[in-house]
């Protein structure tokens, strides 16, 4: 037994051996998993084609009560209810937007396609959990929930895990494990919180020529922008911030009535995040004022509207957590090198409410999260993405006799 400091992970357990050892010879399914459930598409809040594609497979498997729960997230159950409740989850939803192309192209061991690695290689992995679970016969002794939820990217708000903390398992979930991505011994277990605005700049607009001495939303929101560059901020706790998006106008000769940007700032400190939210908010306001005092002679005023976006927790656990050390134990039983992290993703919400909760990595390599040219390399043990998942959710559920 190892992981003295967390809950044991059972290696010697027959029916776990016999899991673990089902795995490696799946190594090529799980990847078929991936790459196939990777061409359905998955855009923001349109994520069901997806979540039906999850659970047919999942009944496939003998998961005969595999429902979709009113948020759209796939969730099925496993055990006897005698210990601890875990969940373990992967996303559905992608950053991408609908139309996008999403067939994927292999070259060798490599695999280019939109979310190839976030988060097909995470649904990949709880597929993979699943199927090993029944085919082996191992029954946790607690409740393992799995599940493929949806809107875990930005403009989801993480509102899957959400509905399934406060709606679907209020005060049930013991623990809450994430696959997200690809990789091998990195284990999250601080939240990295974020908000996020779309911030628009607002007047009546004109002709560029006849109405030229107005001030003008499109250089109000500029200036803005060049007052947030010029921003400097810590280094630890990190803090960054982003304007990812700008959008207006209606013509080159026009003096545009609206212009609209989206701000995007993080921080794993919950202090430093509301401080960088007040500065952005004043180089904003700066910004409007600057193209006011610009045009003393205009007569159209600028307004500033701030929407929120999304607005995610922050929030951490010592590397003593009993999560944490549990993990740590089976990444080492792996022959991975481990480490603690912080990152965003649908840990941040449990984390937050104080539920013990971390992200994992699900074997083998990616690159280019978030972009078109994505992709994910297979390695010769990514097969160990899917043994973490069961020898962490083995230990905390524990095995049934």
């Amino acid at each position: 037994m190892l992981g003295a400091q967390g809950m044991p992970i059972p290696l010697t357990d027959p029916s776990v051996r016999r899991a673990m050892d089902a795995m490696a010879p799946l190594q090529a399914w799980t990847l078929d998993q991936q790459v196939s459930i990777c061409e359905i598409p998955a855009p923001p809040f349109k994520e069901q084609a997806r979540a039906e594609e999850f659970r047919r497979r999942m009944i496939g498997f003998g998961y005969a009560d595999t429902r979709i729960d009113s948020e759209g997230n796939v969730i099925a159950e496993i055990g006897r209810g005698d210990g601890p409740t875990v969940l373990i989850s992967g996303h559905l939803d992608t950053v991408f937007p609908e139309g996008t192309e999403v067939r994927t192209t292999r070259t060798g061991d490599r695999i280019a396609g939109p979310g190839i690695g976030d988060d097909c290689r995470g649904l990949a992995v709880v597929l993979t959990l699943a199927k090993v679970l029944k085919e082996q016969r191992l029954e946790p002794k607690g409740r393992l929930i799995l599940v493929g939820n949806v809107g875990e990217e930005g403009p989801g708000n993480l509102r899957g895990v959400r509905h399934l903390f406060t709606k679907e398992f209020p005060g049930k979930i013991d623990y809450f494990i994430s696959v997200d991505g690809a990789g091998g011994g990195a284990i999250t277990s601080r939240a990295v919180g974020s908000h996020r605005y779309l911030v628009s700049f607002e007047g009546p607009g004109g002709h560029s020529y006849g109405a030229f001495g107005m001030a003008n939303p499109m250089h109000a929101m500029g200036r803005a922008i060049a007052n947030i560059a010029d921003i400097q901020v810590p280094t630890r706790p990190k803090v960054t911030f982003n304007v990812g998006i700008v959008r207006g106008g209606t013509s080159v000769n026009t003096i545009t009535p609206l212009a609209q940007m989206e701000v995007d700032m993080r921080s794993e400190s919950a202090t430093e995040l509301a401080a960088i939210d007040g500065r952005i908010r004043a180089a904003i306001d700066a910004g409007a004022a600057a193209e006011r005092a610009r045009w003393p002679n205009s007569r159209a005023g600028i307004t500033v509207r701030f929407d929120t976006i999304g607005i995610r927790p922050t929030g951490g656990q010592s590397d003593d957590a009993p999560i944490v050390r549990t993990a740590w134990a089976a990444v080492e039983a792996l022959g991975w090198l481990p480490a603690t992290v912080a990152s965003s993703t649908d840990a941040n919400l449990p984390i937050a409410m104080g539920i013990p909760a971390i992200t994992i990595n699900g074997g083998g390599a990616s690159t280019g999260a978030h972009g078109t040219e994505e992709a994910y390399r297979e390695l010769p043990d990514s097969y160990k993405g899917p043994q973490l998942a069961l020898l962490i959710v083995a230990a905390l559920a524990g095995v049934a006799r």
